[in-house]
């Protein structure tokens, strides 16, 4: 379409001449007739040549396509012409780097504008003539002007066309016949471009996302928690990649299908205890076997959103978590516990398989409530599993923003746990705070409040407490009570843009009162954490860091356990 616009540019010099001739020659002969008229004015038009040349008034030199990307040389397009830079005297329009209201030039083409109305670049289709143009700028309104033009002439309306007009446009075309021609070059180059970039794209409606984390990894400590093995102190080298293809199809909603393959081992085994693992280590498939680890559907309804999980749901992605800069496993925090608030891990699965729906409404422009329930077991009829005799977790919460800077949420969560499957705390805290009465049907409440203030653009505070009623759901009756709590410092853009450092500490889950006897943690755990994201360029950044567990389990007597880490993080 672009090219027959401007083939149809070519030809408008001839075409003005020749409707110029025709006019005198209708004014001459006076006594002519209107079909002798027609018959005159007829003649030349079609004599046209679609290749008459644009007279320019030199040459002009177009960039090799090969010297920029398509979308450097869209920009380039749109940034020339831009200068302000003053001039002295001009005596022609061609010395002008800008066409300013006052000169005569854009007096022509705004008297065409009113005219012909060739220009409908506003809603009203006005056209607001009061700054300065670009010499392009104008020569795409004088475009404009020549497409009406001759739009015209074409419906044998040339009487409409008058003749000092065309004389008009005719004078402007020959000054401006260097921009029309780059113009011309630049549509092709443009045209080209795009073309190319059709045919490469992935998909009209499906983006790939990937990102990939190499670890060098390492455990030190004397004994592993609550026993005489030795921590295992190898170092390893391991990977994460995961690759996401976002559907959309109507341009508000998402379907996300993730691919995960990794082989990150898991540092509980290492040193003894769930409060040393890493924060991209994870059940399901390891030795890089690929899993669809994460399907969900998310679309809007009215001024709310509904996620829908089939496989991988889990509450953290689905609902605020309040603690922005650190819950990322592959740009925050390097901790399975220091991400955020365990009550989030609720009826998520570690192999994957959480299925349910979560639901995301704003009562305003402050307030937000949530409901969610995700089932560990939805895909599996049999025994004490599916989406409501299993495993499964439901959610409320109500999130609070009273200013920019400040984000609140308090959080319940309901969760029942079949006997062979508890995971009351996440697996980040002590083994009794995982399953306060063994492997046994455990069902529980949990409350969270968490909140996170930015004390200024390089300063965020954030933090959280977390309480646990769990009960025993398998012969006799027992309740625990299970305590966490954790506060974070993050200084994002520390030393650089995109840079990261932070500061963890807090008490994983840890189980403060127990109706069975020996079940109960005496002491207490604190959590330590140090990370320095560097971000090397928009797509890598290398995260070294690292994870103090002091007293693991809850019990003075253990060794302190440490993990280092240097996590990188490729994401395109």
């Amino acid at each position: 379409m672009l090219n027959n616009l401007w083939k149809s540019r070519l030809a408008t010099p001839a075409l003005l001449s020749a409707t110029l001739t025709v006019s005198a020659a209708i004014v001459t002969a006076g006594a002519a007739t209107a079909a002798e008229a027609s018959k005159i004015e007829s003649a030349p038009l079609q004599s046209v040549s679609l290749n008459t040349p644009v007279r320019a008034q030199a040459p002009i030199q177009l960039a090799d396509a090969s010297s920029v990307s398509s979308l450097e040389q869209v920009k380039t397009y749109g940034n020339e012409g831009a200068g302000d830079a003053e001039v002295g005297q001009v005596t022609s329009v061609s010395q002008l780097s800008d066409v300013r209201p006052t000169d005569w030039a854009f007096q022509a083409l705004q008297s065409l504008v009113e005219r012909y109305g060739c220009i409908a670049g506003y809603p009203d289709r006005t056209y607001r003539g009061n700054r300065a143009l670009t010499r392009y700028e104008f020569a795409a309104g004088l475009n404009a002007c020549l497409d009406r033009v001759n739009e015209l002439i074409a419906a044998a309306t040339a009487d409409l066309v008058k003749k000092e007009d065309l004389a008009t446009l005719q004078k402007l075309q020959e000054e401006f016949a260097a921009e029309l021609a780059t113009l011309r070059g630049r549509v092709d180059s443009l045209e080209a471009r795009t073309t190319t970039l059709e045919k490469q794209q992935f998909s009209t409606t499906t983006k790939l996302r990937g990102e990939a984390i190499f670890s060098v990894s390492g455990a030190l400590g004397d004994e592993k928690a609550n026993s005489t093995a030795s921590v295992d102190e190898n170092t390893t080298f391991s990977d994460r990649v995961r690759l996401s293809l976002a559907t959309s199809f109507t341009g508000k909603d998402t379907l996300l299908t993730r691919l995960q393959a990794r082989n990150v081992p898991n540092f509980g085994t290492a040193t003894g205890t769930n409060m040393a693992r890493l924060s991209y280590e994870g059940g399901g498939a390891g030795n890089n076997s690929q899993i669809v680890d994460k399907l969900y559907y998310r679309f809007p309804v009215g001024p709310g959103t509904v996620t829908i999980d089939a496989v991988g749901g889990e509450f953290y992605a689905n609902v605020p978590n309040f603690n922005p800069l650190f819950a990322s496993d592959g740009q925050g925090s390097i901790s399975r516990f220091g991400r955020f608030n365990p009550i989030y891990r609720q009826g998520g699965s570690a192999t994957g398989s959480g299925a349910g729906v979560t639901l995301n409404l704003p009562l305003s422009q402050a307030l937000t409530v949530s409901l969610g329930y995700l089932a560990d077991d939805g895909s599996d009829p049999s025994g004490a599993r599916g989406l409501f005799n299993g495993s499964n977790a439901a959610l409320a919460q109500i999130a609070f923003k009273p200013t920019p800077a400040i984000d609140l949420g308090l959080t319940y969560v309901r969760s029942y746990d079949r006997g062979g499957n508890v995971n009351v705390s996440g697996a980040t805290g002590s083994a009794f705070a995982n399953q306060p009465f063994g492997n046994v049907a455990t069902s529980a409440d949990h409350f969270g409040l968490q909140g996170s203030i930015r004390l200024n653009p390089s300063i965020t505070l954030a933090g959280w407490g977390g309480l646990t009623k769990a009960n025993r759901e398998a012969g006799t009756d027992a309740e625990a009570d299970v305590l966490n709590w954790g506060v974070s410092l993050a200084f994002p853009d520390l030393g650089k843009k995109g840079n990261l450092a932070g500061i963890i500490f807090g008490m994983p889950p840890k189980v403060t009162d127990n109706d069975i006897a020996g079940r109960e943690d005496d002491d207490s755990s604190f959590h330590l954490e140090g990370l320095y994201r560097y971000q090397l360029n928009n797509n890598i950044s290398i995260t070294p860091g690292i994870i103090v567990i002091f007293n693991p389990e809850h019990n003075n007597n253990n060794d302190t356990v440490y993990v280092g880490t240097i996590r990188t993080t490729f994401t395109f």
